[in-house]
């Protein structure tokens, strides 16, 4: 039992490697930094670049309302029936209000209705089948008194996806970012209607 087959080859092969040089190596630290930090680094660095993108998605949000804020203010005050803007000429204005930050030309839309109540306001977003339907966005100014909605559809590309969790909710990883303004124009004239 005490001389198994096995036992004397474990032997053998103890009495080939020095006891000292086993010891010596189960005593070593040197690499022991670099395979941790290995071992850590890509899940750090994934989450680290999950945490910046989100920042970056939710200050886009806002920044989007701030130019939905200011922007709308153009049609409440009368200004832009006055100028007689187009859809495309209120889409330049707000994209001078959101420089830098966006791609105006290509994947900002406008989206500006009037409605007759408050009560028959759609907050419907305009995606169909998961994708972004820019048929469903129009350009209507209304006259003094009356109720406008502007919103603001931009699709933010998601570049960071975490075991499929990400922060897209469109095809093809983007996020649609909204921002909306709902007011009574002011009576900037006394002549129009709704």
């Amino acid at each position: 039992m005490f001389n198994s087959p096995r036992r004397r080859i474990a032997r053998r092969m103890l009495a080939m490697v020095p006891v000292r040089l086993m010891r010596r190596f189960g005593r070593r630290q040197d690499g022991a930094a670099a395979v941790e930090f290995a071992l850590v680094a890509v899940p750090f660095l994934a989450l680290i670049f999950a945490i910046l993108e989100t920042a970056l998605v939710f200050f886009a949000g806002q920044t989007l309302e701030a130019a939905v804020a200011d922007s709308a203010r153009l049609i409440m005050t009368g200004q832009a029936q006055n100028a007689n803007y187009t859809a495309a000429d209120f889409k330049t204005q707000v994209c001078n209000r959101i420089a830098g930050l966006f791609d105006c030309a290509g994947n900002m839309y406008v989206d500006v209705k009037s409605y007759s109540t408050f009560g028959a306001i759609s907050s419907a977003s305009p995606v169909t089948n998961n994708k972004f339907d820019a048929t469903k966005v129009g350009y209507s100014l209304a006259g003094p008194g009356c109720i406008q909605v502007v919103s603001l559809y931009y699709q933010w590309p998601i570049v960071v996806s975490l075991l499929g969790n990400n922060l897209s909710n469109l095809d093809g990883d983007y996020r649609l970012l909204s921002a909306s303004a709902v007011f009574k124009n002011e009576p900037y004239s006394t002549t129009g209607a709704c």
